[in-house]
């Protein structure tokens, strides 16, 4: 007790409060009556804001989202602002579309300035105190993203069994404007949820799939990354995934193990190192070179090739042997003329 109309009291190791509109304290006297009362509110001050992350669509809009500090949770109902202004000039505003992509997300849907960079932070305020983010300066240019590549279309490659097409539009969205682009692929078996990315596709908007399971259900999806808008430097920001194609590749016409096939005869010289080789050189290949036309076209030579080769030695074969069942080999002759 502090004097005769005061006080004084310390409370600890307190739960933070379960409830926005706090405890009540009560201060009873020795016979149970209410001498005061008031609204207790248990939490934590804010702390600074962080991890501010922000990008464009098509360049018409912009979106933030930002992580409100170490612990997060402060038991009190904690406001968060965003505030952006131009780097050189003009006043502060305040971003009023909250909750645009998250719990702690703002969007600024028009009336943006290019061409010249912004600050953005973030300020965060309850009863116990205020914390603001460190500011982050950006320019429009550096954060576009853009829609999914649209028209996405997945086709079998004539005859090959592990091989697929596909092919797609660049963003319409950004049609008028100077910028270059990058795109992904990723694919999947239709009984699995393990995508397999091919990095390497550039600024095309076709690519050949190879390597593939013959006689499979394949979904395909592209995404796009717009950079270098009007001569920006930064790496630019992904879209999201187009909506799943899929395709089928050719069920593979050739014999299996055990399929009955003939041996080569002892004199005739062996096509398999070369063929092993082969496929070595064109598997290493195609990893550096995945969408190149040169990669493809030295594939479809070497197929070709090889059916050709297939081809020659089965009209051209005389005699061959085959194992029987009990095991004794016996001699195939060619039909008489």
């Amino acid at each position: 007790m502090l004097n005769a109309s005061t006080l004084a009291l310390v409370l600890a190791n307190l739960n933070g409060s379960r409830q926005q509109s706090g405890d009540n304290l009560v201060c009873h006297a020795r016979d149970g009556s209410i001498l005061a009362g008031s609204c207790l509110y248990v939490g934590l001050p804010p702390e600074k804001p962080f991890n501010i992350s922000c990008w464009s669509k098509n360049m018409k809009d912009l979106t933030c989202r930002w992580t409100p500090g170490a612990h997060g949770e402060t038991f009190l109902h904690t406001n968060y602002s965003l505030k952006y202004k131009l780097r050189w000039y003009g006043q502060d505003n305040t971003c009023e579309e909250h909750h645009a992509v998250g719990p702690h997300s703002c969007h600024i849907p028009k009336d943006l300035a290019l061409f010249t960079p912004y600050e953005i932070w973030v300020e965060a305020t309850n009863r116990l105190g205020s914390a603001r983010s460190d500011v982050l300066t950006l320019d429009i240019l550096d954060v576009v993203t853009t829609d999914p590549p649209p028209d996405v279309h997945v086709s079998r490659v004539g005859g090959l069994e592990d091989q697929l097409s596909v092919r797609w539009v660049s963003p319409p969205a950004l049609k008028d404007f100077l910028f270059q682009a990058k795109y992904q692929i990723r694919y999947r078996v239709e009984d699995s949820v393990d995508w397999k990315v091919v990095d390497d596709v550039s600024n095309q908007t076709s690519c050949r799939l190879a390597g593939l399971k013959p006689g499979t259900v394949y979904f395909v999806q592209v995404r796009c990354n717009p950079f270098g808008i009007y001569g920006s430097k930064k790496a630019g920001i992904w879209s999201e995934w187009s909506h799943p194609t899929a395709a089928s590749t050719p069920r593979s016409e050739r014999p299996g193990p055990g399929g009955g096939a003939c041996e080569p005869r002892g004199g005739e010289p062996s096509s398999g190192p070369v063929r092993r080789e082969l496929k070595q050189f064109l598997g290493w290949l195609k990893k550096h070179a995945y969408c190149s036309n040169l990669s493809f076209r030295l594939y479809d030579q070497w197929r070709a090739w090889m059916q050709k080769s297939h081809k020659t030695r089965n009209q051209h074969r005389t005699r061959g042997s085959c194992p029987r069942a009990d095991g004794v080999r016996r001699e195939v002759l060619p039909d008489k003329l």
